[in-house]
């Protein structure tokens, strides 16, 4: 049988069997022995074996691991050279969409967040979607100039607003929520999926542990009123509050700054792109109002970070200000 994993934890995975209705049991399976070292991440579709009736107590093993369309990684840091920079750990797999979730006040936009998620996105050939909540609080104009030579897609969230445009853009596919804690990202996958809490209590009672904080759950979206096909799933990530780059070559950064990279065509080969390198063509693209500076800044915190040079917590934000770490 086919499944789809929905829930990880501590070797128990969490499977949905294709065609299944949102009230239909799943099927709880751990990893055959034939796997090796192969792991199983949420959104991975697999190959079940044995009891896939879902019934208390039934247990299946995973035989197969089918190919990933795609894989959202991150690292704890972006230096490949510390112990934390070569822990590279599997996200999710098979996502269509990142869905960043950034308030647009308190807290405020962190745009060096944002980055970097564009850079993990684009990185893992995923897209992106930006979603700016507490729309009531503060406008959007800042941050959307920040980004606008990208054409990034986003939806604007206000209190008890109408989420129709969102889950048009959700419809269909299977899309990652990230954010920093303090967004509304808890309260929009509420409001996105009515019974997440219950959800999610029932994933955590098949396994040994329980749903925390730093685990991937995939929720199915309910059916949208007046509308046919498949809602789609979102998959909520309240572990991962930042993506650390060290397994982003340093090349393949600039994937996530698409407004910068025809500025490096006048750039020496093997340019590194850093402050320090007078021939590099990025400041002079920049200096003919081709891109915004802070988006150049934006890219040279990341290079420098990778070298272990600076703290990429602390980024400044559209307006200018510094805010605190997080």
């Amino acid at each position: 049988m086919e499944g789809f994993v929905i829930a990880v934890d501590r070797g128990r995975y969490t499977c949905v069997l294709p065609g299944a209705g949102p009230d239909a049991p799943t099927v709880t399976a751990m990893r055959a022995r034939e796997l090796g070292r192969k792991s199983v991440v949420v959104g991975d579709r697999v190959g079940l074996v044995g009891d896939t009736s879902g019934a208390p107590g039934a247990l299946a093993r995973i035989v197969r691991i089918a190919e990933r369309s795609s894989v959202l990684r991150r690292t704890a840091e972006d230096d490949a050279t510390t112990a934390e920079g070569r822990l590279e750990r599997v996200v999710v797999a098979n996502a269509d969409q990142l869905v960043i979730v950034s308030a647009l006040a308190d807290p405020p936009p962190r745009t060096g967040f944002i980055d970097r998620c564009l850079v993990a996105a684009y990185d893992a050939d995923i897209e992106p979607l930006l979603c700016l909540t507490k729309a009531d609080l503060a406008g959007p104009e800042a941050v959307l100039d920040y980004y606008a030579e990208l054409e990034l897609p986003y939806v604007l969230i206000r209190p008890e607003s109408e989420l129709d445009a969102l889950r048009s853009l959700l419809a269909g596919r299977v899309s990652v929520l990230v954010g920093h804690s303090g967004v509304g990202k808890s309260t929009l996958v509420n409001r996105l999926v009515p019974e997440a809490d219950r959800a999610v209590g029932t994933v955590s009672a098949i396994g040994r542990g329980r749903h925390t904080s730093t685990s991937a759950v995939a929720l199915r979206l309910p059916p949208a009123v007046g509308r046919d096909g498949d809602p789609g799933w979102i998959i909520d990530t309240p572990g991962v509050r930042s993506f650390g780059l060290a397994h982003v070559s340093a090349d393949s950064l600039l994937h996530g700054f698409p407004d910068l990279v025809e500025g490096t065509l006048d750039c020496p080969a093997n340019c590194p792109h850093t402050p320090d390198e007078p021939a590099c063509g990025l400041d002079a693209w920049v200096a003919a109002g081709k891109a915004d500076p802070r988006r150049l800044a934006s890219y040279r915190r990341l290079l420098a970070s990778r070298a272990g040079e600076s703290d990429p917590r602390g980024e400044p934000e559209p307006g200018g200000e510094r805010p605190g770490h997080g």
